[in-house]
């Protein structure tokens, strides 16, 4: 019998306030553990649209890695990406490839929601995050 996992996004929990965001304006579901995923991550992200959060909130920091590397595909909405300081239009069904050395952060540019699917190699966790505070400084 062939082996396979299935998994609904909206049965996995939303981890925004364990990673120190706001659950009304971020959404964060790490579907790594119910797929079982031994080699990569797989994470759904939602950016909400047309809020922007005020100075020293964690919605503004940026983030890099030690060893994981990351793809960001944004499946809707339209968003601005931040990499080592350069900010660049993101349209939907594009793919952003990011290092993990390399400092990046992610938000919703206009009043539609933006919503990414991002799949990271190798598998780490949490213990190869590395937060940068106020990245964002507009």
């Amino acid at each position: 019998m062939a082996e396979y996992t299935i998994v609904s996004v909206e049965d996995v929990p939303n981890q925004a306030t364990e990673v120190g965001m706001d659950a009304e304006h971020f959404e964060i579901r790490f579907l790594r553990e119910s797929l079982g995923l031994r080699n990569f991550s797989v994470t759904f992200e939602r950016f909400g649209g047309g809020w922007q959060p005020p100075q020293g909130h964690p919605h503004r920091r940026g983030h890099r890695h030690t060893i994981q590397e990351e793809v960001y595909f944004l499946v809707s909405g339209h968003a601005q990406g931040k990499f080592d300081g350069e900010v660049i239009d993101i349209a939907p069904w594009t793919a952003v490839r990011v290092p993990p050395e390399t400092v990046r952060s992610f938000r919703a540019a206009g009043e539609e929601d933006a919503m990414f699917v991002t799949i990271g190699a190798p598998q780490v966790g949490t213990e190869d995050v590395e937060f940068v505070p106020d990245y964002w400084t507009d």
